[in-house]
């Protein structure tokens, strides 16, 4: 009597482990589409862009805190500056208690046009001069030389040539100010990634589509080899950074130029609002469309400056290269 007992405990101690273990060609299918179904929902899964329409510091932190991952380590904070004679660049009233919230230093790279900015005395002048220094410290990441980082999968580049100071930072807020750009058609996260962290000299390789160091401007490549090797070295920065990297982005003083523009033209629209994602490519192609949604008549500067310039092949060729999509849900908070 107690073996017949002990019997059928242990057959029914055992029956669910033969039904669903992993020697069961039945079990081993359930487990299978529970795994592809786990995979198909992971591969549908839209990238969220979260939205607040009022800018303010409070909701610059508030954006942060929503994406839900949170810096660690030495941060680095990548912006603009700003060039001398500009004014639409963040200013650090904005965003003072976002970087300071994060402990993060803002860091930069000397440009390859000259100006205000073409070395590192003269950038960290303009960087105090329009009030950054006073907020946290700068880091011309490109003072002392540069690195390569690998370009995987790009047409124009192999290698993406950054300031050599980036490589001690653990995790990097990418704070961009989307806008107009004379080349690229517009600025935003990937622009502020690629050349933003490229060396004065890379600033250079990029410009010219992988040819030279020194002098791009003399002889400039096509349109689209351009902004693709402007999203290759972007795609370098992604994969250097893996998960430890944030996008913030602020669509405000809405110029057709760039902060590195010394005569940038009056804004011609409205501010949009503060966007933030894990995803540069989602994250992009949202401020591009809330600007071709908004009822602001002044968009059509900034869509005409967009579009003559083949703006959008940036994102087109960044989801080619796998660094996001262009897919997105987006969530106003």
């Amino acid at each position: 009597m107690k073996r017949n007992l002990l019997n059928v405990l242990i057959l029914a101690f055992m029956l669910p482990l033969s039904t669903y273990g992993c020697n069961s060609s039945h079990g081993e299918g359930k487990n299978k589409d529970s795994e592809q179904s786990a995979t198909d929902s992971s591969l549908t899964e839209q990238p969220k862009v979260y939205l607040i329409k009022e800018i303010n510091p409070e909701n610059l932190v508030r954006i942060y805190e929503a994406l839900g991952r949170p810096v660690h380590g030495k941060v680095a904070v990548k912006l603009s500056t700003g060039e001398p004679g500009g004014h639409n660049f963040l200013q650090p009233s904005l965003i003072k208690d976002l970087v300071q919230k994060v402990n993060g230093t803002i860091v930069e790279c000397n440009t390859a046009y000259g100006g205000g900015r073409a070395n590192t005395e003269s950038h960290l002048q303009a960087a105090k001069d329009h009030g950054f220094t006073a907020i946290a410290p700068v880091d011309i990441m490109d003072a002392e030389g540069e690195t390569a980082l690998p370009v995987n999968g790009g047409k124009h580049l192999k290698e993406d040539f950054v300031g050599s100071n980036y490589l001690n930072y653990d995790f990097t807020v990418v704070l961009s100010h989307f806008k107009g750009h004379a080349m690229g058609g517009f600025g935003g996260a990937i622009k502020n990634i690629s050349i933003g962290i490229a060396s004065s000299a890379g600033k250079a390789w990029i410009h010219s589509a992988g040819k030279t160091k020194s002098d791009p401007w003399s002889s400039l490549p096509e349109q689209d080899d351009f902004l693709e090797s402007m999203t290759e070295a972007a795609k370098a920065i992604v994969d250097h950074c893996g998960e430890n990297i944030l996008y913030i982005s602020v669509a405000n003083n809405l110029s057709v130029d760039c902060d590195c523009d010394a005569s940038p033209e009056d804004p011609k629209m409205g501010d949009i609002g503060i966007l933030a994602s894990l995803d540069p490519v989602a994250l992009d192609k949202a401020c591009t469309d809330l600007v071709r949604a908004s009822e602001d008549h002044g968009k059509i500067h900034l869509i005409e400056r967009i579009d003559s310039r083949n703006g959008m092949h940036t994102l087109n060729y960044a989801e080619e290269l796998g660094m996001g999509s262009q897919t997105y849900e987006l969530v106003e908070l």
